[in-house]
């Protein structure tokens, strides 16, 4: 009877929990989204590390040539239902240290055209900065010494490139594609890499808990109101034993 009393209280301060961090949510949220609508960001010749976390999902311009001996081949990724890879390119800044771009996705069927769509000499990117993605229990540990690559660890992923030694910082930026859908499909049936659109991707679950939490603590609040009623209703009523 006490455990009955006891689950709607706990469930409402579950929702009540939850509400916080929806609250939470939405306004980091819109604090990256006023980051992603500032001018674009130019880097140093070296870039402070300890500051990065700071500008995640800040818009960055850079120039540099494409360090393609150490292209890395992120799979399975899908764009809008294709199937396919995401392309991580080193690329050697002009006046500065060489950082890692996400150039973004090549879908399954066109990966062997990769190699034509290699672009050589000075390019210019606009992408926006990106930290170490977290990884779940079930996806499989990184290969460099392999080729294969499943999840984003930015200092791993340095230290394949060359690491300090290469003059290559732990920095990684994600290459964003502004064209419109025609482009897109060019880009795809070509095999060249399509960035990501600049938006913002953060998951955000947390109204689907409060309702689930809120709903449990009115069931079990009336649940425990039918039992007291039957209760008050035949006071003198024992529980049957058995054995």
């Amino acid at each position: 009877m006490a455990v009955v009393g006891i689950i709607p209280f706990f469930t409402f301060a579950l929702g009540t929990w939850q509400m916080k961090r929806l609250k939470w949510k939405i306004d980091l949220i819109d604090e990256l989204e006023e980051k992603l609508q500032l001018p674009p960001l130019k880097f140093p010749s070296k870039i402070n590390l300890s500051v990065i976390p700071e500008f995640v999902f800040r818009k960055v311009l850079l120039k540099g040539h494409w360090d393609h001996a150490h292209t890395m081949i992120f799979s399975p990724r899908v764009r809008e239902g294709v199937h396919g890879v995401h392309v991580i390119t080193p690329l050697v800044r002009e006046n500065g240290s060489t950082i890692l771009v996400d150039r973004g996705f090549v879908s399954k069927d066109k990966i062997e055209l990769l190699a034509q769509n290699q672009p050589e000499g000075e390019v210019e990117v606009l992408g926006m900065i990106r930290t170490s993605q977290p990884r779940n229990r079930f996806t499989p540990d990184n290969e460099p010494e392999k080729g294969t690559w499943y999840w984003t660890d930015v200092d791993a992923m340095a230290q394949h490139a060359g690491g300090d030694a290469a003059g290559v910082q732990p920095v990684f930026v994600e290459e964003i594609f502004e064209g419109h859908a025609g482009e897109a499909a060019t880009l795809l049936d070509k095999g060249a890499p399509i960035g990501r659109a600049p938006t913002v991707d953060l998951r955000n679950s947390h109204l689907s808990y409060v309702i689930t939490w809120y709903s449990l603590s009115a069931l079990t609040a009336v649940m425990f109101g039918r039992v007291l009623m039957r209760r008050r209703r035949s006071p003198g009523k024992k529980m049957p034993r058995f054995g």
